[in-house]
């Protein structure tokens, strides 16, 4: 088929640093088999989103794409070793290819991305070539995003419930506590009790407004081990905006060793959280307040029941609690708070229904899959 090239109103005019630009202010549009590379900057001021050929963005030195309209592209290839940089958003209707060099977006501002339409998808991705910043997705459910920093390509999978209107993701090589290229900060000393260490290496962040799970991998570079010497306790968090803390998300799946592998988390609402990253389950000791307790079962919502905060973090434990002779009044699996007092056992020789009397008691826990026991005293107050 013909190559036709339809350029209703273009200008070429110098830029500050001396490189030339292509100034659309009309009608630019690639039909059919055609297309058209570029070379230098494009200032798109003009409809340029009817196209159904190829766009590419070749060269050695830098290309700028700006303007006050988006254009939207069929095919779009980028083979240009410095970068392209989007101060403007790019659609994609169909196939990006990445051959050699990073697409760019501005990542503190949060204002520019490269967009993948309903039906698009990319090939040739890698490490000298992929998303560096902002790539986003309009209509699908799900989606891997060929994000990365200037050295690597560090892909987030999106597994979404359904489709997704919008949304969109980007990688960060650096501390979430003090990152350098955001106006940002997630703070890995604010994390609830159940996490241990939280990566100080990398974080990525993603944007939706669908229930979705995540699959994130890791390298030699994420330095796992820091984190953990078991990947069965590595987990996958996030810093929720509203609380101001790291939570755990949970993990569905996991495979690898401690130098590379993957971890897929639960499922969680994407725009609850500002950051998303590797972290370890905190151990049984850092995590139990197994201490001397205080019960006053008078039903003022104060101490009634004897709580023990973190033995749910074991999925098999039990726990015995025994008067000052040493007799068992009280025994149960997989505890959850019940314990307010009365005696669960048969063979206890008082009435239960009117409680346990007052006096010292003691406790024993034991989390059989952790491998951990504890014991400690309560007093019972009447």
């Amino acid at each position: 088929m013909k190559r036709v090239f339809y350029i209703f109103f273009i200008v070429s005019m110098p830029l500050l640093w001396g490189q030339s630009a292509l100034y659309n202010l009309g009608n630019l549009e690639i039909h059919d088999q055609g297309n058209i590379g570029f070379h230098t900057n494009l200032i798109n001021n003009g409809v340029f989103d009817t196209n159904t050929g190829l766009i590419g963005f070749y060269g050695e030195e830098p290309i700028v794409l700006s303007g006050a309209f988006e254009p939207r592209f069929f095919d779009v290839e980028f083979d240009n070793e410095t970068g392209v940089l989007l101060r403007t958003n790019m659609h994609v209707k169909n196939n990006a290819n990445f051959i050699y060099g990073n697409l760019i977006t501005l990542r503190n501002l949060d204002i520019s991305y490269l967009n993948f339409l309903s039906n698009a998808f990319y090939t040739g991705e890698s490490n000298v070539s992929k998303v560096f910043g902002y790539a986003a997705v309009t209509d699908q459910q799900n989606f891997t995003f060929p994000i990365g920093d200037g050295a690597q390509l560090r892909t987030l999978t999106l597994n979404s419930s359904s489709i997704n209107e919008f949304a969109r993701a980007t990688y960060f090589y650096e501390n979430p506590s003090a990152p350098n290229s955001i106006n940002a900060t997630f703070s890995t000393l604010f994390k609830t009790r159940d996490i241990g260490s939280i990566s100080n290496e990398e974080f990525w962040i993603l944007r939706g407004d669908v229930s979705s799970n995540v699959t994130l991998s890791w390298n030699e570079r994420s330095n796992i081990p820091l984190l953990t010497t078991d990947i069965n306790e590595l987990t996958l968090v996030g810093w929720n905006s509203g609380a101001g803390q790291w939570v755990i998300l949970g993990k569905s799946a996991i495979g690898g060793d401690l130098t590379e592998g993957f971890i897929t988390s639960d499922n969680f609402l994407p725009n609850t959280y500002g950051a998303i990253t590797f972290a370890s389950l905190a151990e049984a000791e850092e995590i139990l307040e197994l201490d001397n307790y205080f019960l006053s079962p008078n039903g003022d919502g104060i101490n009634d029941f004897l709580v023990i905060e973190g033995m749910e973090l074991s999925n098999d434990n039990t726990i015995n609690i025994y008067n000052r002779q040493g007799q068992k009044v009280f025994e149960m699996v997989n505890y959850t708070n019940q314990f307010n007092g009365v005696s669960n056992l048969d063979n206890f020789v008082l009435n239960k229904e009117i409680g346990l009397p007052e006096g010292i008691y003691y406790y024993t826990v034991s989390l059989i899959d952790l491998g951990l026991n504890f014991q400690g005293f309560l007093f019972l107050d009447r």
